[in-house]
């Protein structure tokens, strides 16, 4: 019986068991059945729901612009650099717009609103701010500018702060658009070279280079936009950057800021005084071809002139009388002329093939016979034309061969964006009519198209020994402060004449500054060589009415070369038209200023300025204070009695050296403090119970008590100090 019953319990047990299994499992198939329909309904049934939700949880990738490189002078002053600027919009119709904040908050309305912008951006009144900003709203504008100029960004963050636009975007509606802004410190300083960048960021996150060095170099210095993401993380949002944005290089251009500056305001004095329609100057470091300073200054309206077009690297003209030293050094390198050569430029009108030709002082009876040096340094056009047209007229060919054997037509390849090159016509070139007169016309500067840096890249060779070197304008190209390349001289044709040649030309362009057309760029300071140049303008083939252009280029000192320099005026229409007077007073004016501040000087080989202070002057006082001041200057000291602490400090009569002699000091007694520094004298004085009143500075040349009187303690003197 007893395992009968233990038998049963047993299996009673196990019934229980089972159905309470039974019970889980059923009531896990419920939950798992339930799961699986709520995924399916989530899926399928609600899938686009559930989408949407989604995607209010994610924010579009951003794109994290990177800063552009800077563009440095090439002693490191800051030319160029970027600064965010923002335009600032309403989105009337936005989804949150709140139209009854806008229009009745006393604390975030218009009315406040207007009150704000009034008195930060100072373009409108208030009621004028409030009008502004009602048509806005009348017209239902997606985007109608809060202001329509740039702000800054520290002043976009104060704007944000504002009435009305402190609400999230989609109830202010308040948003902006970022710009790109390139800041030019030194203002219009080499600026058409620098060059500009497009206001507009490109989708890709940068900004892009216009014109100038900003062009030439955009690559490396737009850099590469970065991307970040917003997350939704805790409940609130999170940046996370996912790719670091890479910012621009730098560049280091050949540009001195100093040089630069003498340059422009030196050129734009005689823009005014002359008012010319431009002007152009260049200056070029001879040994290395790096351009020191580059400006082109045009006029924007009367009296006003700001950079303009790059002429100096662009302009396709006709070079005028300075093409006449190439002409000339063509034919001493054929032997077909020799500098002491004469030729008859007669009264100074010559007619040839039915053409006139001219010399600038035919109304004055012409020149008669002169040498060929001589047409040189007086700019006579028939001596230079005659000179050529007797070795080359039945061979034209032979003398534009050795023009482009001289390099004048060798590319540049500069590195600014839009250069020309220059235009040599063959008479043999089908494309270029040769006419029967071009020979002898382009001996002396025209129907040849040179730009003014190719003008001064061959006198600057003949500054340099004949060495035909390339303009540069970048020095070093700078990857987060350190160098990435560096950029050295260019050789582009190691001779460009022989050794003969190159002496009689240097000496002929001394000639013109010392007795010729450039007499007004002659300088006691400074010795200059070059060559004037005066063209009339074409303006649809004629030359008459169109004004003249002014050239003077050439190089300093003439006798040990370190910089070449060129300055073209345009159409002055004060004064007569004068590349000496004119242009070469620019060359004289910076020459000289240069000289001034950046010529080195050996001063061991200098003489002694006779009325040169030898020893310098020491103030009377403190004996161990004269005491250090003369082992520091090593002076020779001639001692008459040095017992007291106070000492008298004279120089002799010659001047080479310091008397001492002891200040006598007695109780009572007003002491003597001329000669001495305002340190010692006011300490002298209140020590013997004396207030003291100063004026001046300097050292104390008198006292308004005399020395050696009876002391009235708390009585004031006046000293007196130059």
């Amino acid at each position: 019986m007893s395992e009968e019953k233990d038998t049963k319990e047993q299996i009673q047990k196990t019934n229980r068991v089972l159905t309470n299994y039974f019970i889980v499992v059923l009531l896990l198939g419920f939950v798992v059945g339930g799961i699986v329909f709520c995924a399916f309904n989530t899926a399928f049934v609600e899938k686009d729901r559930w989408l949407k939700v989604a995607a209010s949880q994610q924010r579009p990738n951003r794109l994290i612009l990177p800063g552009r490189g800077n563009i440095y002078s090439v002693d490191n002053k800051l030319m160029a650099t970027s600064a965010p600027r923002y335009y600032t919009y309403i989105d009337f119709k936005a989804d949150g717009f709140s139209v009854d904040t806008f229009l009745h908050s006393k604390a975030n309305g218009i009315d406040s609103l207007s009150i704000y912008l009034s008195r930060k951006l100072k373009n409108r009144t208030p009621a004028g701010y409030k009008a502004h900003l009602l048509r806005g709203l009348k017209s239902k504008s997606r985007q109608y500018p809060v202001y329509e100029g740039k702000i800054s960004f520290s002043d976009l963050k104060e704007v944000k702060r504002y009435p009305f636009l402190r609400l999230s975007r989609y109830k202010s509606g308040f948003y902006t658009k970022e710009m790109v802004e390139r800041q030019k410190p030194f203002g219009s300083l080499a600026s058409r070279t620098i060059g500009d960048i497009y206001g507009e960021i490109e989708a890709s996150g940068v900004s892009k280079g216009k014109n100038g060095l900003e062009l030439q170099y955009d690559s490396l210095l737009r850099g590469k936009a970065g991307l970040s993401s917003v997350r939704r993380l805790g409940g609130g949002w999170t940046n996370v950057v996912e790719v670091e944005p890479t910012d621009g290089m730098d560049i280091r251009t050949t540009i001195d800021i100093g040089i630069q500056d003498i340059t422009e305001k030196s050129l734009v004095d005689m823009l005014k005084s002359i008012d010319a329609e431009s002007g152009t100057a260049v200056v070029m470091e001879v040994k290395t071809g790096e351009i020191k300073a580059i400006t082109n200054m045009g006029r924007v309206r009367d009296g006003v002139y700001h950079e303009t077009k790059n002429h100096a690297v662009a302009d396709e003209i006709e070079p005028g009388s300075t093409f006449k030293v190439a002409s000339i050094m063509v034919a001493l390198e054929d032997g077909l002329c020799s500098p002491y050569d004469t030729v008859d430029v007669g009264n100074g009108i010559y007619m040839y093939k039915g053409a006139r030709m001219t010399d600038h002082n035919m109304n004055r009876g012409g020149y008669g016979r002169i040498s060929v040096e001589q047409s040189i340094w007086n700019s006579s056009n028939i001596g230079v034309a005659k000179t050529i047209l007797k070795g080359y007229e039945k061979n034209p060919t032979k003398f534009v061969e050795g023009l482009y054997k001289l390099g004048l037509t060798i590319p540049l390849n500069l590195e600014i964006p839009g250069a020309g090159r220059a235009k040599i016509r063959m008479p043999n070139d089908t494309a270029l009519y040769w006419s029967k007169t071009t020979l002898p016309w382009m001996s002396f500067g025209y129907e040849t198209q040179i730009p003014p840096i190719y003008t001064l890249t061959f006198f600057n060779a003949i500054a340099n020994d004949g060495k035909m070197v390339r303009p540069m304008f970048t020095k070093e190209i700078l990857n987060n402060g350190k160098v990435e390349k560096s950029f050295s001289t260019v050789v582009l044709k190691s001779s460009i004449c022989s050794d003969k040649t190159l002496e009689i030309i240097q000496d002929m362009l001394l000639g013109v500054v010392e007795k010729g057309t450039g007499k007004a760029v002659h300088s006691d300071v400074i010795p200059i060589a070059g060559k004037t140049g005066t063209a009339q303008i074409a303006s649809g083939g004629v030359y008459r009415t169109s004004g003249h252009q002014v050239t003077f280029c050439g190089y300093f000192p003439a006798d040990e070369p370190k910089y070449s320099c060129i300055v073209v005026i345009r159409r002055p229409r004060i004064g007569y038209a004068s590349g000496g007077a004119m242009s070469g007073a620019v060359v004289k004016h910076i020459a000289e200023k240069i000289y001034a501040n950046y010529m080195e000087f050996n001063v061991e080989s200098l003489n002694v300025d006779s009325l040169a202070v030898l020893t310098p002057r020491l103030k009377s006082g403190g004996k161990e204070e004269i005491k250090r001041a003369i082992n520091a200057f090593d002076i020779e000291v001639k001692e008459e009695g040095t017992d007291s602490d106070w000492l008298t400090a004279d120089r002799t009569e010659t001047g080479d050296a310091v008397v001492l002699k002891d200040l006598t000091l007695i109780d009572g007694l007003v002491p003597r403090v001329t000669g001495m520094g305002a340190k010692d004298a006011v300490f002298l004085m209140e020590s013997v119970g004396l207030r003291v009143n100063l004026q001046g500075s300097g050292r104390v040349v008198s006292q308004s008590i005399s020395p050696g009187q009876r002391i009235t303690r708390g009585q004031t003197v006046l000293l007196t100090l130059k």
